[in-house]
């Protein structure tokens, strides 16, 4: 099935999968998804990701991390900002702070998808795709 939304898509799939208490996810793959992915790897949202597939069909497989013997999910909550009929953009001054610094913001820059400080430590606005905490 395409989606128009693919942002929003990887993010619903990942929400569902850690609710449901799963430990992978399968996400189809586009340049935008493999740099959250790697956004998430860095900041400690998750485990691991790899590409999976043929040529032309390739997903992500994301691993979830979990802590606790109940296995409570990292990722508290994930929100889609800009959507695609109503796009969120922010200057290097006005870059959103999620839940005081505990979260974070995904950011897409003139140099990259990256997380609201390093955005700040660039000097770099743009894009703001979602928050997730």
């Amino acid at each position: 099935m395409a989606a128009n939304d693919t942002i929003g898509d990887m993010l619903t799939r990942i929400r569902n999968a850690a609710l449901a208490r799963h430990l992978t996810t399968e996400i189809p793959s586009t340049k935008m998804t493999r740099s959250i992915a790697r956004v998430l790897k860095e900041e400690g949202f998750i485990t691991d990701y790899e590409e999976v597939g043929e040529n032309v069909k390739r997903d992500i497989v994301i691993s979830l991390k979990y802590r606790g013997k109940n296995r409570q999910s990292i990722i508290t909550s994930l929100k889609r900002v800009s959507k695609p009929g109503l796009r969120v953009y922010s200057n290097r001054k006005d870059l959103p702070r999620v839940l005081g610094g505990i979260g974070i913001a995904i950011i897409s820059t003139s140099s990259g998808i990256m997380t609201d400080r390093d955005a700040r430590r660039q000097g770099l606005g743009g894009e703001v795709l979602c928050y997730i905490w």
